[in-house]
């Protein structure tokens, strides 16, 4: 049984591990699948300022329930599932009125606490969410990824009368691209990469801007008959972006931020309130998952492409290696723990 441990910035190690006794309140999964994401390399570099090290890294999990503490109810042995990897207090103000990823005091596994990239796993009850039996668990560990799509989108009201434009074709870009085709909306998708432009046509994008080719603005201008795109979703992550985000939004346009960057930005205030434009934050997930599941298990998302590689959980670093050397390769690397 193996354990994925950032021992300290620049160290990731492999290590032995044992199964856990679950709480009262917890469940034991047997991990099968798990998918690694930006945040995790973050950890690995030491650049997520809310990591305390050594620290298990891990949070988009699938796999199966192992056993069970005095507690958990609802669940068996065998069943299917995903986990939210936001852990919340439930009483303070954000929690109360419905924002609990925003939670006071928030602990997400994998950052704050040790996460899922171990053979078993405990985790809280309230954390486990079940997916249908024949669900593959390479496609129920999308359902986070596509969480964090999910809650941007229902931060700027995406609907079918939108047209999204979205810096990035990442797998962030990717995962906000899909479910804002499966709410009716029109796409465009820009990057610098042409490798992963031509993928963002795969899945679903309407028109790609080439930004190395081709100014943004230049390109989205005539959307909307002419006031640009109404949604601006930055998947990218780079501060300097928001003030061409400001520029090129419809009238009454909304942005949303997914960059966790400590960077200043710079915007035009004309902008936002000749415009009355809406900018929000979207951090993590907000109990979305469970209609995620929903999508995946009706087929309204058909992901299973995003995923390009796969190793053995024990060839943890050959999987980092490659993402870092050779990115352009990858869109979404999983680790199986079978």
């Amino acid at each position: 049984m193996v354990s994925i441990v950032v021992r300290e910035p620049g160290a990731l190690e492999v290590r032995s591990a044992n199964i856990p006794a679950p709480k009262a309140d917890e469940v034991v999964v047997k991990v099968r699948r798990a998918g690694i994401c930006g945040s995790d390399v973050h950890i690995l570099h030491g650049s997520n300022p809310f990591a305390v090290y050594p620290r298990v890294i891990g949070h988009e999990l699938a796999g199966e329930v192992f056993s069970l503490g005095a507690g958990a109810t609802g669940i068996k042995p065998g069943d299917r599932v995903v986990v939210d990897p936001v852990l919340c207090c439930g009483y303070c103000y954000p929690c109360r009125i419905g924002r609990s990823n925003v939670c006071a005091n928030l602990q997400v596994m994998g950052v704050h606490r040790d996460g899922g990239f171990r053979d078993y796993v405990a985790v809280p009850a309230s954390a486990i969410i079940g997916v249908p039996a024949d669900m593959p668990f390479s496609l129920a560990a999308l359902a986070e990824p596509f969480s964090i799509a999910a809650n941007v989108l229902s931060r700027t009201g995406c609907g079918h009368d939108d047209t999204v434009l979205i810096y990035g074709a990442g797998t962030v870009g990717v995962t906000a691209l899909q479910v804002a085709k499966l709410h009716g909306a029109r796409c465009i998708v820009a990057d610098i990469d042409e490798t992963r432009l031509e993928r963002a046509k795969t899945f679903g994008a309407d028109a790609v801007v080439d930004s190395r080719r081709r100014s943004v603005s230049e390109s989205v201008k005539g959307e909307t008959d002419g006031l640009g795109p109404t949604v601006v979703i930055d998947g990218a992550g780079i501060p300097a972006l928001l003030n061409e985000a400001c520029r090129v939004a419809s009238p009454a346009g909304r942005i949303g931020l997914l960059g966790f960057s400590p960077a200043p930005s710079t915007l035009s205030q004309q902008d936002v309130v000749s415009k009355e434009l809406t900018i929000v934050g979207s951090r993590l997930n907000r109990r979305l998952i469970p209609q995620v599941v929903t999508w995946l298990a009706e087929g309204r998302l058909k992901p299973e492409s995003m995923i390009t590689q796969v190793f053995a959980a024990a060839d943890a670093q050959q999987a980092f290696e490659l993402i870092e050397k050779e990115p352009h390769r990858t869109l979404k690397v999983q680790l199986d723990f079978s």
